[in-house]
This record gives C-alpha cells, structure tokens and sequence, in this order.
C-alpha cells in the first residue's frame, strides 16, 4: 500500500500507521513468516548500548511512537520522556511478531532522531542554565520534521522556539522578532526606519527586541536603537556571521558596557549564528539569551535498535545482543542500572519501565513540561553537560 502522491517528497501519515513506510525486508519477513504459517509471541526491546556507559542521552519522540503503536495488541513499557539513559532499553514491546514487525522503521525513526534532537537541546540548556534559550533550527531540515524538533527542543529545556506552524501543531506559540532581510529591505543606512516601522507594526505583546549588526558596527547599530526606541527597546540581538565576528565575547561586553553607560543595562543582550554548548558556556555571563540552530536541529539521531529478546517465553538474542527480558532502574545517586525481569534489582533502584499501551490504549500523557522538568532533573542527578 503507498501513500496519496504529494507535490512535496513527504511520507504519509497513513504510510506510517499501515506499515508500508518501512525497510523492504520487513515485507519480505512477513510474507515468509505467514508462509510457513509461524508467527511466535516475542519480546522486543529498543536499545541503543546494551549496558550502561555513563555517555547519556535524553529520551524523546514517545508520543509519535505511541500513537504508531496504538490500536495493536500488544503490551508496550517505555522509560518516561524526558529520561536521560546510557544503557538497556528505552522501550519493551509483547506480543505476535507480525502485529509490530513493519512498523519498526518507523517507530526506530520516531524515537531516534527526536532523542536526538533532545539530547543536543539539553546540552545547550545546560551549558546556559539562567539564559533564556530558543531554537532557531527548523531551516536546516526538512518542513514535515519542523514539529518533531520544536517539540524535542523543549523536551530538552529549552525555553521556546521559532517556527509557526510546528507550534500550531504542539500547542505552542513561536517566538521570533526580525531578520537581516527586514533591514536590508529598507536599505543601507535606513536601520531605524526598519526598526521604527517594526515597532509601529507588530502587536505590542511581542517584544522589541532589534537586530543590530546588519551593515555597521554591532555597538553603533545597537546604539542607534536605543536612540530610535526609547524606552520602548526590549533588547536587541546579535547575529554576526562567524566570518565578520572576531572575538564575540568582546564585542558583546561593548555593547553592554554602552548600554550600562546610557542607563539602559535592563536592554537585553541576544546572540545567535551557529552556536553550541561551548559558545554559550563562553558567553554565558555576558548575554542575556541565545538562539541556537543547527546544533540541536542537525543533531545526530541516537542510534536505537530494536531487537527481539524472547521467543515463546524463551530467552533470545542475535550475536552481540543481550537475551532475556530486562528492567532498568535509576539509584539515588544518578546510576543507570540493567537487570533481567524477574530478579532482585539493586537496592534502593527505581524502576523506570512504565507502562505506555495496553489493550491497544495509550494509557500514559505526554506533557512536554513534565518532560522537560524530567530532563533538568534527570541531566543534574547524572552529572549530564555540566560546566
């Protein structure tokens, strides 16, 4: 079965949920198994490092892959979103193979790269704890994914993000004020009648927050704004390509200092344009707030599997795999801790296995604060980006 032709190259919705948007051996898998009339009762469990390594990453992407696997007879625990892990399984999935066994590309691609997507977005949360944090890397992926990272980038505590139509989906509104082309539009030398205009356009619940480093320098545009606005300046951002920038932390600290000598150090300081963890760590102490990118938008996704691990109440595994139902379990002092289902875990371990679908229900709510609050949480106990 394919998906409704598009004019975009965008795989559908109900590709996804029938199972046709999946590797073409999982086809050849079921044809096989139905033709030698064998369809077994397993366990299957999605897995990125078989033990704990103490490298975590932050687990997202749970509504989607609940949501593909809902309305199957199956039984399905995951870890709580939000989780960071290092080890053992994320997810556990029972029930007759050929009842999931197309919809694992699918649900491997839900969880792997919005996992990826919330790990990168914590590190820079981390990096910044007391800024006020967005993402701005919808541009650099394709639209039909805009939603997934928007909403991972918050999973993994960022504070908002700046794409419209991805907050339509989750419930949430983008943030974001003007960019280059606004300036440029008005012409070489006419940056406050850009700015002006911007300020007698938009609804005064967005703030105004000016771009300051479109033609000239970043501490005479900035300057400039705060001679044009008044009292009504919110902030302005710093958006210098890398190329033209020099030492930012700097010219930041310029800025600041001009800004403290007119009487207006409560003028919030933005910078943007291709920063990490390492930048914001740098720049932290001197800026009021980042927007990060493609760092967190271009993260790699997690490398999750999804392996069966019994069959028939038999423990299973391919080579390199581990066979036996697993629980994993947190300790009060960050541990990350696998064990076979059935024994003694260790003491004072929490057991993080939840249930997620039952009787084909989604029997759990996917809050992105509770996630978010989950990760912050889960990031300190675990010692997970600090410095």
């Amino acid at each position: 079965m394919s998906s409704t032709p598009s004019d975009f190259d965008i795989v559908g919705a109900d590709a996804i949920r029938d199972g046709s948007a999946a590797d073409a051996y999982f086809e050849r898998t079921a044809e096989t198994l139905r033709h030698a009339d064998r369809n077994p009762r397993v366990v299957a469990e999605v897995t990125a490092d078989q033990f704990p390594d103490g490298e975590f990453e932050l687990l997202a992407g749970l509504k989607d892959a609940a949501a593909l696997l809902a309305g199957r007879d199956v039984t399905v625990d995951a870890l709580p979103e939000g989780t960071a892990f290092d080890g053992g399984p994320v997810m556990r999935i029972e029930g007759e193979y050929l009842e999931f066994a197309a919809l694992e590309t699918s649900l491997l691609g839900f969880l792997s790269h919005a996992s990826g997507v919330a790990t990168a977005a914590l590190a820079c949360r981390r990096a910044a704890p007391d800024a006020n944090v967005l993402s701005f890397g919808a541009r650099h992926v394709h639209p039909s994914i805009a939603a997934m990272v928007e909403r991972s980038a918050l999973v993994g505590g960022l504070d908002g993000f700046s794409h419209v139509a991805a907050g339509e989906v989750i419930g949430r509104e983008a943030s974001g004020t003007m960019p280059h082309a606004l300036l440029i539009c008005f012409g070489r030398g006419n940056q406050e009648d850009a700015w002006r205009a911007f300020d007698e356009a938009v609804p005064e619940g967005v703030p105004r927050i000016a771009l300051c480093d479109t033609y000239s320098d970043e501490v005479d545009e900035v300057i400039r704004a705060v001679e044009t606005l008044g009292d009504r300046l919110d902030g302005v951002r710093l958006d210098t390509t890398g190329s033209r920038r020099g030492d930012f932390r700097h010219i930041v600290r310029e800025v600041q200092w001009e800004l403290d000598a007119r009487g207006r150090g409560d003028v919030d300081v933005f910078l943007s344009g291709g920063l990490g963890p390492a930048d914001l760590r740098h720049l932290r102490d001197v800026a009021d707030g980042f927007g990060v990118g493609g760092y967190v938008s271009n993260a790699d996704p997690v490398d999750f599997a999804l392996d069966i691990v019994e069959v028939d109440g038999d423990p299973a595994a391919k080579r390199g795999k581990l066979s036996g139902v697993k629980e994993v379990y947190r300790t009060p002092d960050g541990g990350h801790h696998v064990g076979l289902r059935g024994r003694e875990g260790p003491a004072d371990g929490e057991s993080l296995m939840e249930p997620l679908v039952r009787d084909g229900d989604v029997v759990r709510e996917f809050d992105i604060d509770d996630a978010a609050g989950r990760a912050l949480a889960d990031a300190e106990a675990v010692g997970f980006g600090g410095g």
